[in-house]
């Protein structure tokens, strides 16, 4: 472009939780790929993560956060302007339904940036050799940087509100080792059984470690069972007292506390993935390139490897070994 831009929109199609978190790093870049620029942050397909929980985590990245703005919900949107008749020198669409395209594309603009239709209807296209990535951190980078014109990795380092440090500080105290596992999940189809994170609570404290379950609020009734069949472990986020409310901000905190995390492809373990903490991952039927890049510090364990297309084909035995290669490489086994 001639000048530099004042002003980027980028289209999302939703920000759910962990989805969100795993933008995060490619949204820290968004200052330096357009300097000086106003960033909105658009979400088409429903509330924005980045509007509510997660909105410190973005303070300082993007200037407008807006959510619930669907665009070509129908083919007659074609025929009105998107987003209330806004212009945004540069729009960026992540999403690749031709129908949303062509009613955002209508929104006036300088650039526009689109992979819909193998990028027929964007302004820019990859350059010849580059694939659109799977993954959906990388898709994002590749987007801006096309848009930019500037290639610019990521330096990002989450920066957590200090009584969200605090209070997690004062919930896992400096000392033992703290294994985390996260049994729940949007959908319980992701989720591998209940029973064999509890034994696998448990063969933890044989080890001398200490077991912390992330509980999330759709898993409020598994907290009675935890404390009967695993006591001793911890359950920080259905601990009172803390004077800071249970939350992603919370959860993030805590994860950055524990030594290996045990997950499945859900949102606690997007947030132990977000925080640092070297993981192991279960999955099942879902895509393991959209969530999760070669260089993670993690170990990824799929049902298919175990001759299943269901997370629980994965075998104790197997998550039980990849949570001591974690431990061994952090130096921390007894």
């Amino acid at each position: 472009m001639p000048s530099e831009p004042s002003s980027v929109l980028i289209y999302v199609s939703e920000d759910l939780l962990g989805d969100a978190l795993l933008k995060l790093p490619a949204i820290s870049v968004l200052r330096e790929a357009f300097p000086g620029c106003r960033v909105t942050w658009v979400a088409g397909g429903g509330p924005s993560v980045f509007n509510a929980q997660l909105a410190p985590l973005v303070e300082g990245m993007v200037d407008e956060v807006r959510d619930d703005l669907r665009v070509g919900r129908s083919w007659r949107d074609l025929l009105r302007r998107p987003l209330q008749g806004r212009r945004f020198e540069v729009i960026i669409d992540t999403q690749t339904i031709v129908r949303v395209t062509l009613a955002l594309r209508r929104a006036p603009h300088r650039l526009f940036i689109s992979a819909a239709a193998g990028f027929l209807l964007s302004d820019r296209r990859l350059p010849r050799g580059e694939k659109l990535s799977g993954n959906l951190r990388q898709r994002l980078l590749q987007l801006i940087r096309l848009a930019s014109g500037r290639d610019i990795q990521p330096r990002y380092r989450l920066a957590l509100p200090e009584g969200c440090r605090a209070a997690a500080a004062a919930l896992l105290p400096d000392g033992p080792v703290y294994i985390g596992l996260a049994p729940g999940a949007g959908g319980r189809d992701k989720c591998w059984p209940l029973d064999r994170y509890l034994e696998l609570g448990r063969e933890q404290q044989t080890r001398g470690r200490t077991p912390v379950f992330f509980i999330g609020p759709a898993e409020r009734d598994w907290v009675a069972l935890i404390r009967a069949r695993v006591p001793g472990a911890l359950i920080p986020e259905a601990e009172a007292g803390t004077g800071v409310e249970a939350g992603p901000l919370l959860s993030l905190a805590l994860a950055q506390r524990i030594s290996v995390g045990v997950a499945n492809d859900a949102g606690p373990g997007h947030i132990m993935a977000a925080a640092g903490a070297p993981l192991v991952s279960l999955f099942g039927r879902t895509s393991v390139e959209k969530f999760v890049e070669e260089n993670d510090h993690r170990q990824v364990l799929r049902a298919a490897d175990f001759g299943g297309d269901d997370v629980a084909s994965i075998p104790i035995a197997a998550v039980a070994e990849a949570v001591e290669a974690q431990v061994r490489r952090l130096g921390q086994a007894p």
